[in-house]
């Protein structure tokens, strides 16, 4: 189902190194599959900000859902004002989609995670923070005509194509020199 070399996290890396090629560069990934972000939060100082990370990529919005937006809310903000506190640049993943939204078509799936993107863009304006706005690139794409099924490699997975854009929309906040 996760093809990690077709990823967001190795591509990311990717495309990095493509525009940075003599850095010593590194992406960590300390995530959970299925974790939302109070289990993140839990232990974010102690298996995140061990990493001396100059950069922190905070992407839970999907599982959020069941959690409810206050709780997500909360969660989000202690994990960004420790890696803020930290002195990590932060940058923000909105939610990428999944197909129960579609095939469910009930209110609890398609109505909270409209929701949760808007969270998240909000809390990246009230902190000053960067936004990878994985939503609005998946919107556009089907917006031109493309199908979500393109995007995803599973219910809620995307694939390479899907990785591809949240990849874009994070290398917006590492311009070439």
């Amino acid at each position: 189902l996760i093809d990690a070399l077709n990823a967001y996290p190795h591509l990311l890396l990717v495309g990095l190194k493509e525009r940075f090629a003599h850095a010593a560069l590194n992406v960590i990934v300390t995530a959970i599959g299925g974790e939302n972000s109070e289990a993140g939060a839990a232990r974010f100082t102690e298996e995140v900000l061990c990493h001396r990370p100059d950069v922190v990529t905070i992407d839970y919005a999907l599982n959020d859902r069941e959690l409810g937006l206050a709780r997500a809310e909360a969660a989000w903000r202690q994990m960004i004002e420790a890696a803020l506190d930290y002195g990590s640049k932060v940058i923000l993943l909105t939610p990428t989609h999944d197909l129960l939204t579609v095939r469910r078509g009930e209110p609890k799936w398609s109505v909270e995670l409209p929701k949760h993107a808007e969270q998240v863009r909000r809390l990246a304006t009230d902190y000053g923070v960067a936004l990878a706005d994985s939503d609005a690139a998946f919107q556009h794409y089907l917006a031109q005509g493309g199908e979500l099924s393109d995007l995803l490699s599973h219910i809620n997975h995307p694939n390479k194509a899907g990785h591809q854009l949240v990849v874009r929309e994070l290398l917006r906040w590492f311009p070439a020199q």
